[in-house]
């Protein structure tokens, strides 16, 4: 992996098989814990892209948002980062960008929902000011959804 800016801009249709590969290779080690393949893996990457949803950064690509933006929230579908790149701040940054790109689109908060199983994440989004909102399961899925509202500029 090559060094980076941590710049992050919109995907295109060029980056799909990067996302996937980058996807995969940051949620692959969940499969065995949860026993399944987290959702994320399995997503319509060209579709995400075609609908502007997903951002970048890298080059190659080590790092991606996927972002759904509701009426009243941004939801936070999807983050990833490389597991070659963990460490150099890389989520951080992604999760910057998402609170500032829902600022930039006037929404109040973030959402968001993580396995239960995926302990790291319940030490990350809480770091960030996350909250915890409820704990659902969803058919084999036991999730645990966030928010964090964000401060009027």
């Amino acid at each position: 992996m090559t060094e980076d800016t941590h710049d992050i801009r919109l995907a295109e249709a060029a980056d799909v098989p990067a996302v996937q590969a980058v996807t995969d290779a940051a949620y692959a080690h969940y499969i065995e814990r949860i026993g399944l393949r987290p959702v994320p893996m399995d997503a319509d990457h060209a579709a995400d892209v075609a609908a502007g949803r997903v951002y970048v950064t890298g080059d190659p690509v080590i790092g991606l948002l996927v972002l759904v933006p509701h009426e009243d929230h941004l939801y936070l579908e999807s983050i990833a980062v490389h597991p070659d790149a963990h460490g150099r701040g890389v989520g951080r940054v992604l999760l910057e960008f998402v609170e500032a790109h829902a600022r930039a689109l006037g929404l109040p908060e973030v959402r968001l929902l993580t396995n239960a199983k995926m302990w790291e994440n319940q030490q990350i989004y809480p770091r960030f000011g996350y909250e915890v909102v409820e704990r659902r399961v969803d058919g084999p899925y036991d999730r645990i959804h966030y928010r964090k509202r964000l401060a009027r500029p």
